[in-house]
């Protein structure tokens, strides 16, 4: 079966990467092009943490070649993750009610406003075809021992026409008991139920390396080491997800891609070991194991000229 498979890191503006893949000394406004020559997808990291303006993204839109793709990860807030006040837009706080430590209480109606800003901002790429999947990274703490599944009905429902990936992490969810109900309600909503490569872990918030039945067209694989040391007791994402993939083990991945590209349409890759240099090393060795080409767009960013995506028999 053909499959189109898309590979990048999880941001292209890691400050690992700045300091040891990016040509020393190359100015921050360059980047992005010079990620765009050498990968046709990237996952926007800083989306996670604060709602980017329409100006920023227009400015990402143009500097990167017709084609390019970006998986945008939406708000912590939306992803239950713990989150201050600061991190919400400045008209949007006043909305929000706080906890005695700070944190924002996540209301349906600040949901709501939070979810159609977050779409409004990236109207840019979207107009320009360049947005591919929104990333639902939930929070640990959402388990079924105190969550329902249901309760994200009302985000999706707003998100939709456009294509959402849920990456769950809480093992739990895939467990024997949960697992063929977990699967039914991400086919009822033809959303994107994320893949890992993780460590071998009993650990609750340690997703088991499962490629589960396709809910949607598109396959979204994320790569997050297999340190367990570090993913279980790093600060932060670099302590985390301080691994570097051998060339066997991007053979076992490769393995893995190939059965997600006998489910679904599109095989989204992401390698989220921001390391170093790791992500991007191993990425690009990913895409040569692949017998894709080291740079897909040598034409000038915003050009309009056509990129070229491999689809690859397997």
């Amino acid at each position: 079966m053909a499959a189109k498979i898309l590979i990048g890191t999880a941001s292209w503006s890691d400050p690992e990467f700045i300091r040891d893949w990016y040509p020393h000394g190359l100015p921050a406004g360059e980047r992005l092009a010079f990620y765009a020559m050498r990968f046709g997808m990237v996952e926007l990291n800083s989306s996670f943490y604060s709602i980017p303006s329409l100006r920023m993204v227009e400015q990402w839109k143009d500097a990167t070649p017709h084609g390019f793709i970006f998986n945008v990860k939406l708000h912590k807030l939306l992803s239950r993750h713990a989150c201050e006040l600061k991190m919400l837009p400045t008209d949007l706080r006043p909305l929000a009610k706080t906890t005695e430590k700070g944190r924002v209480i996540l209301t349906p109606h600040l949901e709501e406003a939070i979810a159609g800003r977050m779409i409004d901002s990236l109207q840019p790429i979207e107009t320009a075809g360049k947005l591919g999947l929104l990333l639902l990274q939930l929070s640990p703490a959402f388990s079924p021992h105190a969550h329902r599944l249901e309760e994200l009905d009302s985000l999706l429902s707003q998100l939709s026409p456009r294509a959402v990936a849920v990456e769950l992490r809480n093992r739990n969810w895939v467990e024997s008991q949960l697992l063929d109900q977990t699967i039914a309600y991400f086919k009822k909503h033809q959303v994107t139920l994320v893949s890992v490569d993780a460590p071998q872990s009993s650990h609750f918030n340690v997703m088991p390396s499962l490629d589960l039945e396709a809910a949607s067209a598109i396959a979204y694989l994320r790569l997050h080491g297999r340190n367990e040391h570090a993913y279980l007791t790093g600060k932060t994402v670099a302590a985390r997800f301080d691994y570097d993939y051998s060339a066997q083990e991007l053979e076992e991945v490769r393995a893995r891609v190939k059965r997600l590209a006998k489910k679904a349409q599109t095989v989204h890759v992401v390698f989220n070991n921001n390391r170093s240099d790791y992500a991007p090393d191993a990425a690009l060795r990913f895409r040569q194991l692949l017998g894709q080409s080291a740079a897909i767009a040598m034409e000038k960013p915003g050009s309009g000229a056509g990129s070229t995506q491999k689809t690859f028999e397997f």
